[in-house]
């Protein structure tokens, strides 16, 4: 009888908070700067400079803390673990082992059973490591110290996830969380959020934990994917053929589909962990915990509820508006402004959804303002502009955000009112297309969307299309 495996996968997920500055010196975190333009004696590790802790570090690992149900550690403090890379210009890296800041919490998912609750073992804040470029031109490794000191939480989650749909639902619930929050904008592609992932197999109905190895920084979902599916695969596999899967740190190529092994896996103490000498412990009062999660927002649960009631929207509406925070502002302050929430629901699902998808956008990068839009809508509403002038308005607003009326302005883009002009265009148009006109004539309905685009042509899109299907009708 063939045997039938259960995958076992728990998550570290290291998060980069959205600090203006690092965790323990006054450096920029800024992304995308010259290499080593960032940095200064405490993040490049000089002697003799000491730690300063950033308090919205502290605050941030709270916020989050809280949001994912956890317990906060009112006593914490930092611990040192030693380890020797060139990126890490200390030889150390200031973490958390003994005391970390959250403990014991949870997020709850839609599973394929339905809601899952996947647990929380940790939340750690720490200080991220520097990058090695390898240049193959010149044969050499060149280390950019910027990141270094980078402030980071990481979220370590128990094994309670089964397939690499839990993991995604997890990863896209904690990222929504976080970015609700505005502790980090969790962008994959710029490395402010990555994984690793601890998987192991069993056979069904075992309770006792295969043998797990680790899949390092995976930076996108698609990648965390094919490392599940391909590293289930390849483990399975040994134990079919009798042999033993080795616990192991492991790199996935998401080019070749294949995993290989980077080292064979360390334990705490091969870090030889201490207390941070540096930094005094952090006692978390009360009234900090009650100021942090009064200022929490509303979460995206709860705001799906609100929208039902207070907008009357579809659930569709609601889901996509509410999978980004900067998104659902947008169209709360929009709809303020003009009252119509379903046709600003309509402008941000189709438009705007399909300009972020061309241009490789996240909704955090929207930059038109709700004035704006509101606006936009209105020139529409007065029929001041027609739908398809909108729409080019709206394409230069989403890159620019100009002020659509003074743009409409400018470019002479205001829907002709003139009748009197209109009818003298048709006419022509008519007389040079005359077989249309009998094509019409005869019953053949469709032969009028060729003249009216015609129209549209000749009145250079400054005109109602509505008015001119109504005059031409009427014309013929």
């Amino acid at each position: 009888m063939e045997k039938s495996y259960e995958t076992v996968i728990g998550l570290e997920v290291h998060v980069e908070l959205a600090t203006k500055t690092k965790i323990f010196c006054g450096c920029s975190t800024a992304f995308g700067a010259e290499p080593n333009a960032h940095t200064c004696p405490v993040c490049t590790g000089m002697p003799g400079s000491l730690p300063v802790l950033n308090r919205q570090v502290l605050e941030y690992a709270a916020a989050v803390g809280l949001a994912t149900n956890c317990e906060i550690t009112r006593e914490t403090k930092f611990d040192r673990k030693n380890y020797f890379y060139p990126d890490n210009p200390q030889n150390y890296q200031i973490s958390q082992l003994y005391l970390p800041i959250c403990r014991n919490g949870y997020v709850e998912i839609e599973a394929e059973e339905g809601r899952k609750k996947i647990g929380i073992h940790e939340i750690h804040m720490e200080e991220d490591a520097g990058k090695l470029i390898h240049d193959e031109w010149q044969d050499c490794t060149l280390v950019d110290y910027n990141r270094s000191g980078v402030p980071l939480i990481e979220i370590v989650s128990e094994p309670d996830m089964r397939s690499a749909e839990e993991v995604i639902a997890y990863l896209e619930k904690l990222r929504m969380l976080i970015q609700y929050l505005g502790a980090s904008d969790c962008k994959l592609q710029e490395g402010s959020m990555r994984a690793d992932v601890n998987l192991s197999v069993r056979e069904a109905g075992s309770e006792k934990l295969g043998t797990r190895t680790e899949m390092k920084n995976l930076n996108s979902f698609r990648a965390i994917t094919h490392a599940i599916e391909g590293e289930r695969e390849r483990q399975i596999a040994l134990l079919e053929a009798g042999e033993t899967v080795i616990q192991e740190t492991r790199r996935w190529d998401d080019t070749k589909g294949e995993s290989y092994a980077m080292r064979s896996k360390e334990d705490a103490q091969d870090y030889r962990y201490f207390p941070e000498p540096d930094l005094t412990p952090i006692v978390i009062s009360d009234e900090m915990i009650a100021r942090i999660r009064a200022g929490q927002p509303e979460f995206r649960e709860e705001k799906m509820e609100r929208y039902r009631k207070e907008y009357g929207l579809p659930d569709y509406d609601i889901d996509i508006l509410t999978q980004s925070r900067h998104m659902a502002e947008l169209f709360e302050q929009t709809s303020a402004i003009c009252g119509q929430p379903k046709k600003v629901s309509n402008w941000l699902m189709v438009q705007t959804m399909q300009l972020l998808k061309e241009k490789a956008m996240d909704a955090e990068d929207i930059c038109f303002s709700p004035e704006h839009l509101a606006k936009l809508i209105a020139l529409t509403d007065a029929k001041a502009i027609n739908s398809s002038v909108a729409k080019e308005v709206f394409e230069v607003m989403f890159t620019s955000d100009i002020d659509p009326e003074q743009y409409v302005e400018e470019k002479g883009l205001k829907t002709t009112t003139d009748t009197g002009e209109l009818k003298k265009v048709i006419e022509e148009v008519i007389a040079v297309n005359p077989q249309s006109a009998c094509d019409y004539r005869n019953g053949k309905e469709k032969a009028i969307g060729f003249l009216v685009g015609q129209t549209m042509k000749a009145m250079k899109g400054k005109a109602d299309p509505a008015a001119v299907n109504a005059m031409l009708k009427e014309l013929l």
